[in-house]
């Protein structure tokens, strides 16, 4: 009995020789999982903490399209920095670097941005085209965006902003109390190409809006924002910080 337990431990000696097994209860070779402040991964980063909202393509999500090359033409690194960092008050989009009580690192969050413009940041395609700034400069004057919404949207949104049978209300409050006012005007100069709704351009062939005409119709928005549902935090940003 033992010259037979004594040859069995031969030949498992033998066999982990040639196989090279380890011992039961060893860790595998190869099967550390990185700290999760250390991936730096773009992709995934995109995948585990953005697809959610803004969809698995940067569109068709329920957020912003941030996979589209006319966004990323507008919106420079600062600003997607800032976004993504500190988030948007009054909207879903929260913070997400560490400094503001988020799981991602300063480095991690670049990650994401040069992932982002490498991926749909195709600046060739909008060469030589005068970009609209993704800031208002000034308040904008509602009754003059009155004027600008039936020349640039009415078409589509109709007269009053309530949609058609194809396309939803705008100026529903719900809707614009979930929407920041920069939210608006980036869906202005953006368009929702998810949605087929054109940008800043081609809501009328030959006439792309102006800056001024597109913070005019921004601020007719607001004005119909029901002031019951108009967060604090929409109307009274942080310093330094944009809706």
């Amino acid at each position: 009995m033992m010259v037979r337990a004594i040859f069995a431990r031969v030949l498992l000696g033998a066999f982990c020789g040639l196989t090279a097994c380890d011992p039961p209860g060893k860790p595998g070779r190869n099967i550390e999982v990185p700290r999760p402040d250390e991936v730096l991964d773009a992709r995934l980063l995109f995948q585990q903490n953005c697809t959610g909202c803004h969809g698995a393509e940067g569109k068709l999500g329920p957020a912003m399209v941030i996979g589209d090359p006319v966004y990323l033409a507008i919106a420079d690194d600062i600003i997607l920095r800032r976004t993504i960092s500190k988030g948007r008050r009054g909207t879903a989009m929260t913070a997400f670097a560490q400094s503001e009580g988020g799981m991602l690192t300063a480095q991690q969050i670049d990650s994401i941005i040069q992932g982002i413009r490498q991926r749909w940041g195709q600046g060739q395609t909008l060469k030589g085209v005068i970009l609209p700034p993704y800031e208002a400069k000034s308040p904008g004057n509602a009754q003059q965006g009155a004027i600008v919404f039936a020349k640039f949207c009415a078409s589509c949104h109709g007269p009053d902003g309530k949609g058609r049978a194809e396309i939803g209300s705008i100026v529903d409050g719900n809707y614009l109390s979930l929407i920041s006012d920069q939210g608006l005007r980036t869906v202005v100069i953006v368009g929702r190409p998810d949605f087929n709704a054109p940008d800043w351009r081609s809501n009328l062939p030959g006439h792309p809006m102006t800056d001024a005409e597109i913070t005019d119709v921004v601020a007719w928005l607001v004005a119909q924002r029901p002031k019951a549902l108009v967060a604090p935090s929409v109307t009274s940003p942080v310093p330094g910080e944009t809706h």
